[in-house]
């Protein structure tokens, strides 16, 4: 099997990755899941996919990670996966996009707007 490039993006996030056959082992910007994302719950968040269609120990994933939080990454690197498990077999994109995998979440944050102290909230106000 060659090597499967995806793209994901959540918010200020992109995730690119390389898929490829192998052990299971996740690489992101050189260092491991693990060490990347020490919690327990963004690892689970970044493997979603692959458990639901229990490929888990299949693929090697080395990642380019870069822009936004912890939870934007996780999820832009979840999008990711999905998206190159659907160029690997067509047919699981049901599963997935039932799960809601597939979906690109194009919430971002709403930009500030002048005269203002933040997007919408107005500056106290006294009659006094």
């Amino acid at each position: 099997m060659e090597v499967i490039n995806a793209l994901g993006r959540r918010k200020a996030a992109v995730a690119r990755i390389y898929m490829k056959e192998g052990t299971g082992k996740i690489t992101i910007n050189k260092r491991d899941l693990a060490d990347y994302f020490p919690s327990e719950l963004i690892q689970f968040v970044v493997k979603q996919p692959l458990t639901l269609l229990d490929v888990a120990e299949k693929y090697d994933i080395k990642v380019n990670l870069f822009g936004g939080g912890y939870t934007g990454q996780s999820q832009a690197l979840r999008l990711a996966i999905a998206r190159a498990l659907v160029k690997i077999n067509a047919d699981d994109k049901k599963a997935l996009r039932q799960a809601g995998f597939i979906t690109r979440d194009s919430r971002v944050v709403e930009r500030k707007k002048p005269g203002r102290p933040k997007a919408r909230r107005r500056f106290q106000f006294s009659k006094r």
